[in-house]
């Protein structure tokens, strides 16, 4: 496969490897799992492509036939796959537990999938036509607090910024079903865009610039006082006039609040970001918390604001022993809350341990000889490609490979059951359904695209991709040449087409 992507890249070698790890990358954003399974595919769809562009066969006709091969796989996995209830907690704990099962958190039971499960179902939101949508990036944040143990970790009704209060003497510190008002821009005097200099002839002068700031910050702080809130929370700065002026009011404020954590504000409160204080509205005030209250958590003060009604997002509070051991539960949490996500937008799963392969590849092998002309060959080569996954689990196993391999294809080639797979810890063959060794439709259709995609992109390549070629004397040390950028006169002298 090397040799092929070096051949098809004309010697630059780069391109073909970053699209590769690109691939990864697009597979983990989309839905968070299957970063292998993905590469192992791709590789070996190019692999088998190798002997078809050996005989001269055009990129675009096995290209052709490798899409037709995707579509077909697409619709067996429709037919296997098995709907399940969301509702259901137990099936769904089940599910989690099963995809982060080999990792760090598993010694814990229960505890990351729980609140995977728990905090994507707080941000769901319904699309109407059964469809939800469920953005973990945006509205679920996930706050590291070393100390504590790990059991103590939990998934807040609501969000929590690691924030406290303006003038902590003066203002609240816990405030019972808050009125909240959030704003996007300075509680402070605007600076002049450019230099300006004020020229004070009398004394009087200086009092009335002093006064008319003043009066202008007062102006700001009236607008926001008239709708009675009792926490303000804005993302620039706020002056100490500001904070005087709201103090006094028995007003709390919180400024330099990050814009994500305002949008996370907003989701959960119900309230509205705006831009002028002028603008506001009764509509814009957000009355959706229960509590707002600022907690001293090891040496920091966090500001919470929880018990909401409709949360549509939530923090997840972690803690823990070490940065090091917090930072690996978020990483299996990141990927539990991807599972708990795939299965929310799409309630359909398939089986895991190369099961689903050797379906497709089984059903890809009969349908073959329907196939007519000459895109039959790489079709039925697509169909093999996709053992490479089972073939891969049996080799990690360390099982003989070519054995299971055989009894294997025997059992899915009659059709008889198709959850038959390998057992990843054992290496035995066995019943996916009865192993609970599932895998979510979205990642394996998102798997069985992105690799047969990217192949034929890479299979589309011409030969000649860059100017430049390497040039070695006969008989010149073993070391790496430096390419050299040809010339107009060196392509006279020259056989420009490769051997």
């Amino acid at each position: 496969m090397l040799k092929m992507l070096l051949d098809a890249s004309g010697g630059n070698a780069f391109y073909p490897f970053s699209s590769m790890i690109e691939l990864s990358r697009t597979q983990d954003e989309e839905v968070g799992d299957g970063t292998t399974s993905v590469i192992v595919l791709a590789g070996e769809m190019l692999h088998v492509a190798e002997a078809f562009i050996e005989k001269n066969y055009h990129p675009t006709v096995i290209c052709r036939a490798y899409n037709k091969a995707l579509e077909d796989a697409i619709a067996v996995l429709d037919k296997i796959a098995m709907s399940i209830d969301v509702k259901d907690r137990a099936t769904m704990l089940g599910l989690v537990k099963s995809c982060i099962g080999t990792k760090f958190t598993s010694q814990f039971g229960d505890l990351i999938a729980d609140l995977a499960i728990d905090a994507t179902q707080t941000v769901g939101v319904d699309l109407g036509q059964g469809l939800r949508e469920v953005d973990i990036k945006k509205y679920i944040k996930v706050e590291k607090v070393p100390g504590g143990q790990l059991e103590d970790s939990k998934v807040l009704k609501g969000v929590m910024i690691n924030k406290d209060v303006v003038a902590p003497g003066k203002m609240k510190r816990k405030i019972v079903n808050p009125r909240i008002i959030l704003l996007d821009c300075p509680l402070e005097y605007k600076k002049g865009e450019n230099q300006t200099n004020a020229e004070l002839v009398k004394e009087e002068d200086w009092e009335v610039l002093l006064k008319m700031e003043e009066e202008y910050i007062e102006s700001l702080c009236l607008q926001i006082l008239k709708f009675k809130p009792d926490l303000v929370v804005t993302e620039k700065g706020l002056s100490d006039l500001a904070c005087h002026y709201l103090s006094k009011a028995g007003v709390s404020a919180i400024r330099r609040v990050r814009k994500t954590d305002n949008n996370r504000i907003a989701k959960a409160s119900g309230a509205v970001i705006v831009n002028r204080p002028d603008e506001l509205q009764e509509s814009d005030v957000g009355t959706g918390a229960g509590l707002f209250e600022v907690k001293k958590i090891g040496d920091e003060f966090f500001a919470f604001i929880v018990d909401c009604k409709d949360p549509k997002a939530c923090t997840v509070l972690l803690r823990g022993a070490s940065k090091d051991l917090l930072n690996e539960v978020e990483r299996n949490l990141q990927d539990a809350m991807s599972v708990a996500r795939n299965i929310i937008k799409n309630p359909k799963l398939v089986p895991g341990g190369g099961a689903t392969e050797l379906t497709v590849s089984a059903t890809l092998k009969q349908k073959s000889s329907s196939v007519e002309g000459i895109e039959k060959w790489p079709y039925e080569a697509a169909a093999l490609a996709f053992e490479a996954i089972p073939r891969t689990l049996a080799q990690n196993c360390g099982v003989n490979v070519i054995r299971t391999m055989t009894a294997l294809q025997g059992k899915h080639a009659s059709g008889e059951n198709a959850w038959i797979g390998i057992d990843g810890s054992t290496g035995a063959i066995a019943d996916m359904k009865e192993r609970k060794i599932w895998d979510a439709y979205n990642v394996k259709a998102q798997t069985f695209k992105t690799a047969i995609e990217a192949a034929c992109m890479l299979l589309r390549i011409d030969d000649i991709v860059s100017g430049i070629k390497k040039k070695q004397a006969p008989g010149a040390g073993q070391g790496p040449s430096k390419p050299k950028v040809e010339t107009e006169a060196d392509a006279d002298g020259e056989q420009i087409l490769p051997d």
